[in-house]
């Protein structure tokens, strides 16, 4: 049984006790201290009513220490365990089982030049950092004291916490975005067991472009766990309701089809022209996996030097979305193709050689140990080649893969340079900080109270002497990269008077940062509304974050104007008819479409394309792919196509009806999608939070990618925020569930219900805002 948290007060003589009840539900006094090493001067936390923390310092070193401290104080089981995951030190605590699991970490760790790496940030990174981690070491080591205090995550699982040193924050690079590996192994699993072109059926591209095997791939000798070393090293680790450790995705479970399910946003910012208060607005919604707690974090840091507030990475010193008093800035993933994996010949007398510009050359094989909890170690051995770390080895064929990613590159900590984007305050500094980011790849909106706005594209992408990047390429040097793209395209002050952005394709069709991104449905009802008439507000952009309305039922639907059918597929395509594609969770219509789309229509399509797709359906499929197909069903099907395709649409509507009925009744009447599709944070240890009905689909601003197996809302915008741009203490966020990593604390969860309803909380910003909603103050105090 999980052991309560003691919420009793504690006088403040007791040294640092009061900053372990923080949020835990204590009637907490005032002002309470802490006294640690390390600090200049005293720095305070101030935490609101929604869990929100307000930091003040009188330099920027005690301020990030501070906000170490406070990511601990909050979330000191989350990163704790980000940490062992990256650097590969499960083992140590988790045992044995591990051990592949922490290799496979180490393959993917910056180990480069470090002076090059901490230059990358700015001249602050390395002492960011630093304070940042000693931070989160001196709450450590004051738990070790009073373990009663410890997160139940760490009891539970019988370890402690360990030391940060400035690298980890930098150095871990698996928890980053901008992959495509897995659709390159789709492409080429779809080349072997079919026709390759089919491929662009379950992964559309843009712009319009053909794929090609390269010289030397035989797609059929690709074998199919070619991914389970990158797969563990990015993968996640969760335990069971007995503290049992579960590695992620094995290696016979199936590779999703489609890279980017997890990672998308929404964004836009409004130029005061068009606004009821002429000032501009910001909005933005990162879209993340939904779990307990939330992958985000929001926080206050204010000193003479910075005063920014918004969200960013637990793990993480800084703000990475949020504004600075002066200026606002926003994000969504760009989904620029920043990986490829290489097949090498492999010298059959010696599997460390490979072959490349015509000679054998050596990989560089790195021996580590392993900690295990008995204190001993086991060895493992690491191999690189010029390309980057070896990631599968077939001995019958002497082939070995590789995987080159911009992400073990100098500068591409995720978020990281955040840090000096924290300090712009123009729309020339903006783009000036952009123009050095590295990771993830994302585009950036931006607002400031001289009534500019903007957008920018940033991130170290590769430029590709040859290939395309959608399948694996040979690394005998014929694929080469030829350096990084310099001037990613920008928007300042477009002529709209606004610009979005929420994954879509949005470059110039010569660039060539990759091919596979999100379709354009949240994209195109986010400009629907914004170019609608009438004037901009905050209450319509919190309203546009929670929009429900599903574009793709608008090319759907047509579909089944005139369809020959009668009986259970007349019945389903009469209940959808003059649908507006809403999806509240009372929605029937809601219920039976999204049922019949991904559960249904798409399979039995590509069953009717060729019977070798149907074993490649159990993932995601591309909505705007699969609809464009069934509206030109010729380009896809031999003889009478549209015969065939509307056999499809009667038979999947009717099988949508009675799954439908077998879940919810007969009577459509009494139908609701909520009664189907739920959310579920999912916790790392032990049970999650929910589960709670859901609104929404994949393809709605409020977006809710889902599970078609179990209806499972599994990613989404979990936080939100909407800016006033100058007038900031009216600037509203949401970060669900919770603020705190802790199961006991009413900041745990207290964000599920406005997150839920469309809710949001304060953004507070001036002193007297802060002040006035204040909860507890911790007093951060040197020690002496």
């Amino acid at each position: 049984m999980r052991r309560r948290r003691v919420t009793a007060l504690v006088s403040a003589t007791v040294i640092g006790v009061p900053l372990a009840l923080a949020g835990t539900g204590a009637t907490a006094a005032e002002r309470d201290e802490l006294h640690l090493p390390g600090l200049n001067g005293e720095a305070t936390i101030a935490v609101d009513s929604a869990g929100l923390p307000h930091i003040t310092a009188d330099d920027n070193e005690d301020l990030f220490y501070a906000q170490g401290v406070n990511a601990a104080r909050d979330r000191l089981f989350q990163i704790d365990l980000h940490r062992r995951q990256g650097l590969g030190e499960l083992s140590e605590v988790l045992g044995p089982d591990f051990v592949e699991r922490d290799r496979a970490a180490r393959l993917f760790l910056y180990r480069g030049d470090m002076d090059e790496e901490w230059d990358s940030y700015g001249p602050e990174s390395r002492t960011a950092a630093a304070r940042f981690a000693e931070g989160i070491n001196a709450y450590v080591d004051w738990l070790a004291e009073h373990p009663e205090h410890r997160p139940p995550g760490f009891d539970e699982l019988g370890y402690a916490p360990a030391h940060w040193e400035p690298e980890d924050v930098v150095r871990i690079r698996t928890h980053t975005l901008g992959t495509n590996l897995a659709s390159e192994l789709t492409r080429t699993r779809v080349a072997c067991d079919d026709e390759l072109g089919n491929a662009d059926l379950l992964l559309g591209m843009e712009p319009d472009h053909t794929a090609s095997l390269s010289e030397g791939l035989d797609p059929c000798t690709v074998p199919d766990d070619v991914l389970d070393t990158y797969r563990l090293a990015t993968g996640d680790v969760t335990f069971d309701e007995e503290g049992q450790a579960r590695l992620p995705l094995a290696a016979e479970e199936e590779v999703p089809l489609t890279t980017n399910g997890d990672e998308g946003s929404n964004s836009w910012t409004v130029s005061p022209g068009l606004t009821d208060t002429d000032r501009p607005i910001l909005a933005g919604d990162p879209h993340r996996p939904v779990t307990a707690p939330s992958l985000r974090y929001v926080v206050h840091l204010s000193s003479p030097e910075v005063d920014v507030v918004g969200a960013g990475e637990p793990f993480l010193p800084g703000v990475a979305m949020g504004h600075n008093g002066t200026a606002a800035y926003g994000l969504t993933f760009l989904a620029a193709d920043q990986q490829d994996l290489l097949f090498y010949d492999v010298d059959p007398d010696d599997p460390d050689r490979y072959r490349h510009d015509g000679a054998w050359e050596e990989m560089e094989v790195v021996t580590e140990e392993v900690a295990l909890p008995d204190g001993s170690t086991e060895e493992v051995e690491l191999r690189f080649t010029r390309h980057g770390p070896v990631v599968a080895q077939d001995e019958e064929s002497d082939t070995a893969y590789a995987v080159r990613t911009t992400w073990t590159e100098p500068g591409t900590t995720a978020y990281f340079n955040s840090l000096e984007l924290m300090y712009a305050e123009d729309f020339g500094e903006f783009r000036s900080v952009l123009d050095g980011w590295g990771g993830p790849p994302m585009n950036y909106t931006y607002a400031d109270v001289h009534g500019d706005i903007g957008w920018s594209a940033a991130g170290l992408i590769p430029e590709r002497g040859e290939g395309d990047g959608l399948l694996p390429v040979p690394g005998d040097g014929t694929h080469e990269w030829d350096g990084f793209m310099d001037g990613l395209p920008s928007v300042h002050n477009p002529d709209e008077g606004f610009f979005s952005t929420a994954n879509e394709y949005n470059m110039p069709d010569d660039l060539g940062l990759g091919y596979e991104w999100a379709p354009g449905y949240r994209q195109d009802r986010i400009t629907e509304v914004l170019g609608g008439d009438g004037p901009a507000t905050m209450e319509g952009s919190a309203q546009l974050q929670n929009d429900v309305v599903d574009l793709t039922v608008r090319e759907a639907l047509p579909l089944l104007e005139g369809l020959d059918t009668e009986g259970p597929a007349r019945a389903a395509a009469d209940l959808l008819e003059s649908w507006d594609g809403d999806h509240p969770v009372d929605s029937a219509q809601a219920a039976l479409y999204q049922t019949w789309f991904h559960r249904h229509l798409g399979p039995a399509f590509y069953e009717a394309v060729s019977p070798e797709l149907a074993s490649f359906t159990e993932h995601t499929q591309d909505a705007g792919a699969l609809l464009d197909a069934l509206h030109h069903p010729e380009e896809w099907i031999d003889g009478d196509a549209e015969t065939v395709r509307d056999e499809v649409l009667a038979d999947s509507l009717a099988a949508a009806l009675e799954d439908v009925s077998g879940a919810l009744g007969t009577d459509p009447s009494q139908w609701r999608w909520g009664d189907l599709q739920h959310t579920v944070f999912e916790s790392p240890v032990g049970e999650g939070l929910g589960p709670f009905e859901r609104q929404g689909s994949t393809h709605t601003v409020n977006r809710s990618g889902m599970d078609p197996a179990e209806y499972r809302h599994n990613a989404g915008a979990s936080f939100r925020m909407v800016l006033d741009v100058g007038e900031w203490d009216s600037s509203l966020a949401v970060n669900a569930p919770g603020q705190s990593g802790d199961p006991d604390s009413p900041h745990h969860d207290d964000h599920v219900d406005p997150w839920r309803e469309g809710d949001y909380v304060p953004l507070h910003y001036s002193d007297d805002a802060v002040e006035a909603d204040t909860q507890h103050t911790f007093a951060l105090i040197p020690q002496g």
